[in-house]
């Protein structure tokens, strides 16, 4: 049941990045997913989402400044001669 859940899954996430998705078939989902996770829920999981979202933007900041630093101690290096 799970390796049909995946394939569900990863369909519609390819579907989504094609773009095959149409504005009728986003409303359709969105009422899906009204009823799985009820009126509640929703704040709580868009929330918990958006978390997520931040926590990996922080990471790929923090990826890209530890490069940053790190190409900029190899180019003081390349300029010393005496070095």
């Amino acid at each position: 049941m799970s390796k049909n859940l995946f394939n569900l899954a990863s369909n519609f996430i390819f579907m989504v990045f094609i773009g095959l998705i149409t504005s009728t078939e986003w409303i359709i989902i969105l009422v899906i997913v009204i009823i799985l996770f009820g009126g509640k829920k929703i704040p709580e999981l868009m929330r918990s989402l958006g978390k997520g979202v931040s926590e990996f933007k922080k990471g790929k900041d923090d990826i890209e400044n530890d490069l940053n630093t790190d190409n900029k101690g190899n180019d003081h290096k390349d300029n010393n001669p005496a070095g």
